[in-house]
């Protein structure tokens, strides 16, 4: 039983383990903040208004020892969501525990390292495809040998299922990524093949369970027969204990709601239950969000209400006492049956294209998970898919968990920042120059040869090297990436109902009157990697009529205004998950004011407190979405609104004051 949790700075969050451990609390879920999970040091342009936002920032060894403060790391089980710089994460952790007089092969836990999924959904990738699978397999060889409690990796549909993955398309894509990983690792030559079970026996997964439990329950038994199956035929391994199917859960957040959050609780409930019911398929872990996530920070109260969630279940009623509940049932025999067949019909056409990293750097994944997640979006539009509170049964009596938001969330101080980023900068000047020097030479000739980088990165670490450091020799040997967004790929909304036939309207004629097509320009700032919103935007905006400008995610404020001038748009729209709205959003509004661009309206979207919203209004943002606004046609509408009023159009006089009803 654990919390995913991370925040502010290492001393905040190892106060925040100890208290979490005391209430209960078996294992450990560290979060990173971006800066981390990406390579940059507090004190790069890029990490500006990221610090401490989403995880704890680690940028050393020292940040590394004050996390893990007394915490006997030799009895713990640490679970680290960290994909890019999975290798220096652990280098850090395993150097820390050595300073402790513990062995590494005593020390048990996981790195996601998961890199795949990141091209896909949560976007924190950093080099290619190729060299990313590299490390991956290095660090899979290394700990086989040094770490054997260690799981290297944990294979992660977690992000494909808020990216828009179907069931079928969430176990199919997760299965292509393990095999990926392990044809990687079989033709490293670095683990002997009598060895070879060994490796699959600390592959673990991480998925995602949805609300719809029946179908989330029968997707997990699904995974296990496949498992099973791929690894005794493909690999060859014999030992059933190898080959079971370990995994943990998060359950689902993408279906967390701003409006009636109090409904998040029963939702979380059930999703538990998906993952809990079959002890045939039962998780080995489970996290679970809390309530406010869709509203902002959890504060630790809020994440000790969902330890409270799992510990009722586990000690106060008898799910656990029973065998499997649904052996024999047809109906769940014949669900399972139709998930494994759909899964491997997509696993082959993978397959066919030369793999999942074939299929990252062609787009085809992407485009589906785009595509599917649009699907999503116009099923819940039109009310096809209800969700209570939002779409259907929306009236509420007042809410006395919301009643103050300002305490509702967890806000994290600003002085954080500018404390990681002095501290960077005293930990450079302190240390002794000479063996960085060295440290990040030996780096780059490792990294130039095949030889196992996991001896080179641990030298990193013992000699104070920081995750910038570390990560840029990496970008000079390998080079860095943009992965394909998907929103060329991914069809539209399918046929237009009334509202967007409107919309459209409206987008022509519009342009019409301002002399050609109205340009609508999406960007992300920061370092935030979920793109999932973004991209629905850019591919309703298509839809819609406009013509979109979208990059793709990690944009400065510069390159964002720089677009904006180079495309002459009409528009901006910034997404911002991560926290860093009252950050960037002002930083792109002083360049395009800069640039002579006034009449440019700015819109945004993401996870914004109200208190927020209304300073970023009052700074000149013409609009703010937050996720109440699921209604993409009226977000639509909007947008076409504020370009009218930054150009003095008149509704009336043109006929088209019939407006889309807004949102917000």
């Amino acid at each position: 039983m654990r919390t995913y949790a991370g925040h502010s700075s290492p001393a905040e969050s190892n106060a925040l383990y100890r208290r979490n451990l005391a209430k209960g609390q078996t294992g450990l879920s560290v979060a990173f903040d971006l800066p981390t999970q990406t390579g940059y040091d507090p004190d790069d342009e890029l990490a500006v208004g990221e610090v401490g936002k989403v995880g704890v920032p680690v940028t050393h060894i020292g940040d590394m020892r004050a996390l893990f403060d007394g915490i006997p790391l030799d009895e713990m089980n640490t679970s680290m969501t960290i994909n890019a710089t999975a290798m220096w994460l652990l280098a850090l952790y395993q150097a820390v525990a050595e300073e402790h007089g513990h062995d590494g092969a005593t020390l048990a836990g996981t790195t996601q390292n998961d890199i795949i999924k990141e091209y896909l959904s949560r976007g924190t990738y950093v080099f290619p495809p190729g060299p990313s699978m590299r490390l991956i397999t290095d660090m899979v060889a290394y700990t086989v040998t040094a770490m054997p409690k260690w799981n290297p990796i944990n294979i992660c549909s977690y992000h494909l299922q808020e990216a828009g993955a179907t069931p079928v398309q969430e176990i199919a894509y997760a299965m292509s990524t393990a095999i990926a990983v392990l044809d990687s690792v079989r033709d490293s030559g670095q683990v002997p093949q009598e060895r070879f079970g060994e490796v699959v026996a600390r592959i673990s997964f991480f998925v995602n369970a949805g609300v719809r439990f029946v179908e989330e329950m029968c997707k997990m038994r699904a995974f296990t027969q496949l498992w099973d199956e791929l690894t005794q035929e493909r690999y060859g391994v014999q030992d059933p204990k190898h080959r079971r199917f370990r995994y943990g859960v998060q359950v689902n957040s993408l279906g967390l709601t701003e409006a009636q959050p109090e409904n998040n609780v029963q939702r979380i409930v059930l999703e538990m239950l998906a993952v809990t019911l079959s002890k045939d398929a039962r998780a080995r872990a489970v996290q679970l969000p809390a309530w406010n996530e869709a509203l902002g920070l959890p504060r630790p109260w809020d994440q000790q209400w969902s330890l409270r969630l799992q510990q009722v279940l586990a000690y106060e009623t008898d799910l656990l006492e029973y065998d499997d509940l649904f052996t024999g049932s047809v109906v769940v025999e014949r669900k399972v049956a139709e998930l494994v067949e759909g899964a491997r019909a997509e696993i082959a056409r993978v397959q066919e294209m030369g793999g999942a990293v074939a299929a990252v750097e062609s787009g085809y994944m992407k485009g589906r998970l785009v595509g599917s997640l649009a699907e999503r979006r116009r099923r819940m539009e039109s009310g096809d898919d209800v969700v209570v509170g939002v779409n259907r049964f929306d009236t509420t009596e007042p809410n006395p968990l919301t009643a103050d938001l300002d305490t509702a969330i967890m806000v994290v101080d600003p002085a954080v920042e500018a404390a990681a980023q002095e501290a960077v900068r005293t930990w450079r000047a302190q240390r002794d120059p000479e063996p960085v020097e060295r440290a990040l030479a030996a780096l780059r000739e490792a990294a130039g040869s095949d030889v196992n980088l996991m001896e080179a990165t641990l030298q990193c670490a013992r000699a104070g090297v920081t995750t910038g450091e570390w990560a840029g020799v990496l970008r000079e040997v390998f080079g860095e990436y943009r992965a394909p967004t998907g929103v060329a790929a991914a069809a539209g909304s399918g046929e237009a109902d009334e509202t967007l036939v409107r919309v459209r309207e409206r987008v022509r004629a519009t342009g019409e009157e301002l002399g050609g097509r109205l340009r609508f320009l999406v960007g992300k700032p920061g370092l935030d990697g979920h793109s999932n919103g973004a991209e629905q935007i850019a591919v309703r905006a298509r839809d819609a009529g406009f013509e979109v400008v979208y990059q793709g995610i990690r944009l400065t404020p510069a390159q964002i205004v720089s677009a904006a001038v180079e495309e002459d748009v009409h528009v901006v729209g910034l997404s911002v998950l991560s926290g860093s709205h009252l950050q960037v959003v002002p930083a792109v509004l002083q360049g395009l004011r800069e640039a002579g661009l006034d009449d440019v309206p700015v819109v945004v979207g993401g996870i914004i407190p109200d208190s927020d919203a209304r300073r970023l209004r009052e700074q000149g943002v013409a609009r703010v979405f937050t996720p109440k606004d699921f209604g993409l046609n009226d977000i639509m509408g909007q947008v076409v609104d504020v370009v009218r009023e930054a150009h003095g159009l008149d509704e009336e006089a043109n006929g088209l004051d019939e407006k889309v009803p807004a949102t917000v």
